[in-house]
This record gives structure tokens, sequence and C-alpha cells, in this order.
């Protein structure tokens, strides 16, 4: 996961323990999580990789870390927000602070030059690229990478934190003394003698799991065609082109939108087929169009890897909102091009991530309804089951 991703955890906690150690099966259930899914364990276990959370996943407590609750503490000074967040973020995993001290203060390089950086900073050769992507991600959300002279750089945090304002007397909560609080001497030793804290960040691959059939070796792309010269048939050519093609080279998946299609055959059932059954989707949300939130929901209902996109502007209802999502800035060709190849990364990193999850891929299906597939009619003794 990205830090961002990991973040959601300890934010949770803030939000819902106040900051405090809770009870890990309380939490979930405030957040309409399914304790024994993969994508908790998964959330729960990158945040603790990261150091914003101590905790494994079947502990019966969560807590914050002292950087991890200055880092999601809304009270707290915004400049030692930032300052926790980078150090979590990028300072504590070696990979990444070895490419930061490297490249501050200058353009950032090629992903080629990135990925022997990572590699001679101690990144096995087979993750390289996965290390990174995830870099980018957590660079660009720490506000490390920033626009000068129409190219992206990668600036000190010493100059993050120069353009924050001031608190003006508010947020200036200190670090706590102990992440315990008022906790009971027993309760305190139960929770410490349960955590099992990690530190260290370990960029492993997940064990992906490829569909069956023909398509297993598909990314189907869901976006809004358009007529021939229309701005959604120009939008969605460069998004294929420059953007998810590029993207996607080194994942061996053959990228196929629906005006695409090869085989003859009624095209609404050959599109269904490839929702159906596509290795990944991508759907691109921009415009807001009908048709591809239809086939968003088609792909929920199958339980498969999807990754969102959509422009910078363009507003996402709230029950996709809260999914990975790439937004790519197009206010303009001189905002779009410098920032081009960091968006490319940011699709292959949630390509990555998505194929990871297979089946246990979350929608607002899983999350609000996990009991959708348990209702689906199953066939009679005798028929065979329609995909």
């Amino acid at each position: 996961m990205s830090f961002k991703e990991a973040l959601f955890l300890g934010e949770a906690i803030q939000t819902h323990g106040a900051g405090k150690p809770i009870r890990r099966l309380t939490l979930l259930e405030s957040l309409g999580r399914s304790p024994g899914s993969d994508a908790v364990r998964k959330l729960i276990t990158s945040s603790g990789q990261y150091g914003i959370t101590e905790g494994a996943y079947n502990a019966d407590f969560l807590a914050l870390t002292p950087t991890g609750a200055i880092a999601t503490d809304p009270d707290y000074a915004t400049a030692g927000r930032i300052t926790a967040r980078f150090q979590l973020a990028i300072e504590n995993v070696a990979p990444f602070a070895a490419i930061y001290d490297q490249y501050k203060n200058s353009r950032v390089p090629s992903v080629e030059v990135l990925r022997d950086a990572a590699t001679e900073a101690g990144a096995h050769e087979d993750h390289a690229a996965e290390c990174v992507e995830t870099f980018l991600a957590n660079a660009r959300e720490v506000g490390l990478i920033r626009t000068i002279a129409g190219s992206e750089h990668i600036v000190p945090i010493e100059a993050v934190l120069e353009q924050v304002p001031d608190d003006d007397g508010e947020g200036t909560k200190q670090e706590p003394e102990s992440e315990y609080g008022e906790l009971t001497e027993d309760v305190r030793a139960e929770i410490e003698a349960r955590f099992a804290p990690s530190h260290e960040r370990v960029l492993k691959s997940g064990n992906r799991r490829a569909p069956t059939g023909a398509l297993n070796k598909t990314c189907f792309v869901v976006s809004p065609i358009g007529a021939a010269d229309s701005i959604e048939r120009k939008h969605a050519d460069l998004m294929l082109s420059s953007l998810i093609e590029p993207a996607l080279e080194g994942l061996g998946l053959e990228v196929v939108r629906a005006d695409r299609i090869s085989k003859p055959g009624l095209i609404t059932g050959q599109v269904i087929e490839h929702i159906a059954q596509a290795a990944l989707v991508i759907a691109d949300l921009s415009f807001a169009n009908p048709n591809v939130y239809y086939e968003l929901a088609l792909r929920h209902a199958a339980r498969k890897p999807v990754v969102q996109i959509i422009r910078t502007g363009d507003k996402l209802p709230f029950d996709v909102g809260q999914y990975r999502t790439v937004e790519i800035d197009m206010t303009d060709i001189y905002v779009l091009v410098p920032k081009l190849d960091l968006h490319r990364q940011e699709v292959t990193r949630q390509a990555r991530a998505a194929l990871a999850d297979g089946a246990n891929t979350e929608s607002p299906l899983s999350q609000f309804y996990p009991a959708f597939w348990d209702h689906i009619e199953q066939p009679k003794e005798g028929q065979g089951v329609h995909a």
C-alpha cells in the first residue's frame, strides 16, 4: 500500500477512538469492514509496517504509535504533522530514504534510473518496480514532488515546511507522553504483550489470482468513448495511448477497449463478457458517463480487480469515491505533460495492487452488502452456471 492508503487506519483510530487504543473488532465494525477479509489484513499489516499503528491483524487492540498519533492528529501543529508523515512515509523506509537523499533538489529522473537506485539501496531486483511506484506515490502524498519550470522535481522536506502557514497559536499539541494514555497497568501490559510492531517496510509482491478463460491476460478499459472527433473520444484515445497502455506494459496484459474488440458478434454481449472475465478492468469515470457507471457496477458484482481513473475536477459519487482512484490533472497540456510519467506510475501501482487483491477486491457491494452473493439464485441441479 501507499502511505496514504495505510494512513486510513490511523485516521480511523483518531476518529472512532479519540486517538487512544481501541478494540480491533469495535473499530472494524465502525468502519463497516469484515475482520477476516484479506483487504483488512493488508491494511492493518501495512499500517504496522509503516509504523503508523501497533497491533497485528488478529490483535485484540490497535493503537497509534507516538509518531502515528502526531501524523493523524488534526489538532497537532501542521508542520509537526507533515514532519511525522515524512518520517513514516519516506525517512524510515531505507530504499525510499536513499532515493530521496540522492535526488532531492533535482528533477525526477526516469523510472529506469529510479529502479537502479532502489536496487542499489537494497530493494530486491524483482520488487524494484513496486518500490519506485510506492516511493513516488508517497513522495507525492507528502508534498515532496512539485512542478518547477515545467518539470517534476523532488523538493527537500525543509522546502515543504517553509510553505506551511502558521497555525496562529492553534494546533500546538506536544508529543504524547504515552500512546496508552490513562489505561490501567493491567490493560497496558495486555496490549504491550499482544502487540508485535514492525517499523521496517517490507516490499513484497502479492500472490496474484488470475482468472480462468481466454481473457486472463486482458485489461478491459471502460471509458466514455463518444462520437468521432468529440471531446470524449479525444480524451479516451489520449488516456488509452499515453497513460493506460504504457502503464500496463510491464504487467503482461493486453489492453482492450469496447471499440477495439476484434471478434465478430453482438458488441454488448462481448463488453459484458470482458467486464466479467478480464483479469483487470480500468474504469475512466471522467464526464460522469452513465454507461461507464453501469459497467463498473457489473464489475463490482463480478468481484474482480478494478482501478478507477478520473480527471481532476470531475466529482466522484459517494458510493465509489472511497475506492482506489487515480486523479489525472488535465487542467491544460502544460500541467498534464510534466506529470504524465508520475500518473503512469500510479496507474501501474494501483493495477498491481488490484491484481494482488484478486477475488477479494473491495467494492460498495462487499463493504456494505457482503451477503449480496449469497442471495443470488443458485442454479438447479443439472443446470450450468452462466457467466
